[in-house]
């Protein structure tokens, strides 16, 4: 066997495959007669049938797989050795390769057309992008009190209706006249009472028991955002929604918030110690900050990767790769449909994977499956506590295998795997990148994370 390349131009490249049939002969062999050893051949006792007559059955065929199996693993073995870092795969070149005769050939050449990743300077010196940190008002931190006790307090459906309790029925839009509107919104939807604006529509509410109706104006009674929700409508139509509708009751039900004290403590926070209002206020806290803390990481990221792409000025052997994309792609990939996405689809996925190759290449952030195991672990410190009698040892092990068997499972693993992923590209650009941290709103994020 002999594997030669041959340089076509900057990246582009011609490798030959030449294949001996002392390089296929013996496991020809060796497979035929595992053949003969199974076949079961009329006139013939089972695994008694001439070697001739099974290599005439079979010969080709196997000669055929074991040339392209060999072929397959001595090009990837070549591309391995000789460290070529090549973008895509191998394409073979059928034209140079020419018509294939395993009846008659016994050495064989394969032609294959490949193309090589080109040399990248990352722009370091070109990204001015700020690390993001949202500011959290306390009143934030309260709402979100409010919330945990809501979440794990008392839950009921009285009779009647209560000044903080959720309504459910069937809203319907009405005309001028206060009758049904054709081809107006009709809808079964909920709301809580809480979110109506005008105090004397929501006290008309009060009181009120399944299968009373109560009409009111919905721009009077609910925000622009309410009435999308609700309504089932999108923004646009809710920010000109002005009519009146009609709420035919359905039931009610009512969330008692749950004490804050020690019990809700260790449901919300198992494990943490937690003995006071202040400590758990300081917890909560923590995780706004935490979970906020992910999301501008996931916007930074987003940001450098832009600012990289934007300034990436390597060549790409674009005839090539287009050439790829259509053998990978299904029957409704066409060279025309890949040229139409070529700007916005595909040239920027192909420069990511040569930033990413080349980021690698600084620090790996290829998530390990040893981050998986204890990404999940952490996870699961928070729903599976230790049992009864269970000391630190057991409850260690068992927290151990659990998280393997879900992490070996691999379902579901994909956006845990995505945020193991940005942390650790998020890590590696602050290291390269040093970023001013600057205080924004919510609101301001919001709008940053939109653009």
């Amino acid at each position: 066997m002999n594997i030669t390349k041959e340089n076509l131009g900057d990246l582009d490249l011609s490798i030959k495959v030449e294949i001996e049939e002392n390089d296929y002969a013996e496991n020809v062999k060796k497979t035929l007669k595992k053949y003969q050893q199974k076949a079961n051949v009329p006139g013939f006792r089972p695994g008694k049938a001439p070697m001739a007559m099974i290599q005439r059955m079979y010969k080709t065929s196997v000669m055929a797989d074991e040339v392209q199996n060999i072929m397959s693993e001595a090009l990837y073995k070549y591309i391995d050795d000789e460290k070529l870092e090549i973008l895509g795969s191998p394409l073979s070149n059928e034209e140079k390769t020419g018509a294939i005769d395993f009846d008659n050939q016994t050495s064989f050449t394969f032609f294959f057309d490949a193309a090589l990743a080109p040399k990248v300077e990352l722009a370091w010196n070109k990204v001015d992008v700020k690390l993001a940190q949202i500011k959290v008002p306390a009143k934030d931190v309260e709402s979100q009190i409010d919330h945990i006790t809501r979440q794990y307090g008392k839950f009921e459906t009285p009779e009647t209706i209560g000044e903080n309790d959720y309504v459910y029925g069937k809203i319907v839009e009405l005309d001028k006249n206060g009758e049904p509107k054709e081809g107006g919104v009709s809808t079964f939807s909920s709301f809580e009472l809480s979110t109506i604006k005008d105090e004397a529509i929501r006290a008309s509410f009060v009181g009120k028991k399944n299968e009373d109706k109560v009409v009111l104006n919905a721009a009077k009674a609910f925000s622009a955002e309410t009435i999308e929700n609700t309504l089932h409508i999108d923004a646009a139509a809710a920010k000109k929604f002005k009519s009146d509708v009609e709420v035919s009751i359905s039931g009610c039900s009512r969330i008692t918030p749950h004490e804050i004290n020690e019990e809700l403590f260790a449901q919300v926070f198992p494990g943490a110690d937690i003995k006071d209002a202040a400590a758990f206020k300081k917890k909560v806290t923590e995780e706004i900050n935490k979970a906020n803390d992910e999301q501008c990481e996931i916007l930074y990221v987003n940001q450098v990767r832009k600012a990289l792409l934007d300034n990436f000025s390597a060549q790409l052997p674009e005839a090539f790769l287009k050439r790829w994309i259509l053998s990978r792609g299904g029957k409704d990939v066409t060279a025309q449909s890949i040229e139409d996405d070529w700007a916005e689809k595909y040239l920027p996925s192909l420069k990511w994977e040569i930033i990413d190759t080349e980021l690698n290449k600084i620090q790996s952030i290829e998530p390990t499956h040893i981050e998986i195991v204890d990404e999940v672990k952490n996870i699961l410190r928070s729903s599976m506590p230790m049992n009864e009698g269970e000391d630190e040892k057991a409850y260690s092990e068992r927290l151990e295998q659990t998280a393997q068997t879900i992490a070996k499972d691999g379902k579901n693993m994909g956006q845990l795997v995505d945020k193991l992923y940005v942390r650790k590209t998020a890590k590696l650009f602050r290291e390269k990148l040093n970023p001013e941290v600057e205080k924004i709103s919510a609101k301001e994020f919001a709008e940053r994370a939109k653009a």
